[in-house]
């Protein structure tokens, strides 16, 4: 493949070399037993030749993944010079000139898969060998070696102008390397080998971070001259039998046979440092039995996760899937989850507005076990889009309950995870799962964090585009922490702004915190977004919000996380809970 040229060697350029060394020596073996027939001793050191050149092809086929393409070359050169040396000890002229014509085979293996100019060398290096034997040693006429110059050159061309054209199909037009079909075919191909030889296997997957930005704010054409820049970059590392691709918008792909996940976790960390811009990369080795989408979503998990815990780094799958997943599997299955609702109070008609489902797992072992570890669990297992299918369902079916019970409408909030809202179809599904459930679309709202959004790109955007333009509400949860931008409140497409309990925390006791959140409350008052404060849990906390005009709020002081037959069996006016506001604050 063009695409391995300068990153390693590719199996097919491999097994090509193989078996031209085979054929060539082949041929030598019938020519030398000819010279032994007529000649007798004249024609061993020929026979010699021809046997090292048809051993050399089972020899490529072992170790010739782990030999950089410039070793391929090396050998080819080897081939051109054991021809010349055949040419120059062949005791009849019709050997030397059978010889000779052999050295098209290294035109053709040059042309096929070395660099223009460097086949140019080969093919020229071939030739002389050759001429020079035939023309003092042999006498041969001076046109007849010209004719047999023309003849290689005449090869050669012929098939670099097919090696060209053939090359375009499964390469990507803007890198170079090899397209997302090409490089999946070549997943498939190193996965049968990996189980049939018992090697390892380990690939990569590379997203550029911030590459959004890049081309909103300095163009596409730099976007592109990044992607170019990055695939030269990592074309220059020796790194044996690697094979680089791009799957599609910044996307990069590493395959790595004969590696572990250690050893393929060093060489991400090779790409990262060889970048000219930060990226992130998710590592795995593929475990037996795994399939080619198996273990590419293992991948993307771990990338996933490089992302999330903040950019610019690598982060290395587990090879197996975790006992915690396959027991989340087993009670999905069996219909062991179940959700709690927390109710979210709106501060004016002090009543609730709405509610939010959260997922509960009672382990059968473990007992309760934190959505913090089921949720990151399912991800990286592969089961999370059950997990939230799961969810979605109960959390439209105890909505319903509670709606009858209290006789009015009522909001459902539920959470989405980053790796469940970017996976393909996502927005479907959960209109879809709506519909079946009976439960409006305008009555529902997806929570999702910003960091979320942030990691997952251009695809958890068009997802939340998609299911907002169906209808459903979509929330911004966890605002203030980490790196929350005042500037992404006009890119995100949200109706709700939840404050993270974190910004709450010193809101009764710092002026300056207090003006924040009432600026904030101004901005998107303006911007049609409704404000939720998370996390209220005194007294001061809610008299405050009250004061400086919150719109609604949820926490430990309103309502704690309860069954469905808990939450319906009140009429939940926060008079009957929590005392008004005094008069005057």
């Amino acid at each position: 493949m063009v695409t391995s040229t300068r990153t390693g060697t590719s199996d097919v350029l491999v097994r090509t070399t193989a078996f031209l060394f085979t054929v060539g020596g082949v041929t030598a073996a019938l020519l030398s037993l000819d010279v032994l027939r007529v000649e007798g001793p004249r024609g061993v050191p020929l026979l010699v030749l021809a046997l090292a050149a048809v051993a050399t092809g089972p020899v490529l086929l072992v170790v010739g993944p782990r030999i950089p393409t410039r070793g391929i070359a090396f050998t080819v050169l080897a081939g051109a010079a054991a021809l010349g040396v055949g040419t120059t000890m062949s005791p009849t002229l019709t050997l030397a000139m059978a010889s000779a014509a052999m050295a098209m085979l290294v035109a053709i293996e040059s042309m096929l898969f070395l660099r223009r100019r460097d086949a140019w060398v080969l093919v020229a290096v071939a030739g002389a060998c050759q001429v020079g034997p035939l023309l003092v040693v042999h006498h041969v006429p001076l046109l007849v070696c010209a004719a047999y110059v023309v003849l290689w050159a005449g090869v050669a061309w012929a098939v670099g102008v097919l090696a060209r054209h053939a090359s375009t199909a499964g390469v990507d037009a803007l890198t170079g390397l090899a397209d997302r079909r090409a490089w999946d075919s070549a997943l498939e191909h190193a996965i049968e080998r990996r189980e049939r030889r018992g090697l390892p296997l380990s690939l990569a997957l590379v997203d550029i971070d911030h590459f959004k930005l890049v081309n909103d704010e300095r163009g596409h054409a730099a976007g592109d001259d990044l992607l170019r820049a990055t695939a030269d970059a990592w074309r220059e590392l020796d790194v044996p039998g690697m094979v680089l691709g791009r799957r599609g918008g910044d996307e990069f792909a590493v395959l790595l046979p004969g590696t572990t996940g250690l050893q393929a976790h060093t060489v991400a960390d090779m790409l990262c440092a060889a970048a000219p811009a930060a990226v992130s990369c998710g590592v795995a080795e593929h475990v037996e039995g795994e399939t080619v989408a198996e273990v590419l979503r293992r991948t993307d998990s771990a990338l996933y996760a490089a992302k999330a815990a903040g950019r610019g780094r690598t982060v290395l799958s587990e090879r197996r899937r975790s006992r915690l997943v396959d027991d989340l599997a087993r009670s999905l299955a069996a219909g062991e989850l179940h959700v709690e609702l927390q109710p979210i109070i709106g501060l004016p008609s002090r009543e609730v507005v709405a509610v939010e489902a959260l997922a509960r797992w009672d382990h059968p072992r473990l007992g309760p076990v934190p959505p913090m570890e089921f949720v990151p669990a399912a991800e990286d297992g592969g089961v999370i889009d059950q997990l939230g299918a799961e969810v979605l369902r109960l959390a439209c079916a105890d909505a319903h309950v509670l709606q009858r019970a209290w006789g009015r409408p009522v909001h459902m909030g539920v959470n989405v995870s980053g790796r469940e809202l970017v996976g393909l179809g996502y927005a479907d599904r959960v209109l879809q799962a709506l519909e079946a459930a009976r439960w409006p679309a305008s009555q529902f709202v997806l929570e999702v964090t910003e960091s979320v959004v942030e990691a997952s790109g251009p695809a958890a955007l068009r997802a939340l585009t998609a299911l907002r333009a169906g209808g459903v509400r979509i929330a911004i949860d966890d605002f203030g922490t980490g790196y929350s931008s005042l500037s992404r409140l006009d890119e995100l497409p949200a109706d709700f702004l939840k404050l993270d309990r974190q910004f709450l925390t010193s809101l009764t006791t710092s002026t300056r915190r207090t003006g924040m959140v009432r600026a904030l409350l101004g901005l998107c008052a303006e911007l049609d977004m409704l404000v939720v404060a998370e996390g209220v849990e005194t007294p001061e906390q809610a008299r405050l919000l009250e004061e400086l005009g919150c719109p609604a709020a949820q926490g430990y002081h309103y309502g704690r996380p309860m069954p469905v037959a808990a939450l319906a069996a009140t009429s939940w006016r926060l008079d009957d809970v929590v005392p008004p506001v005094a008069s005057g604050g």
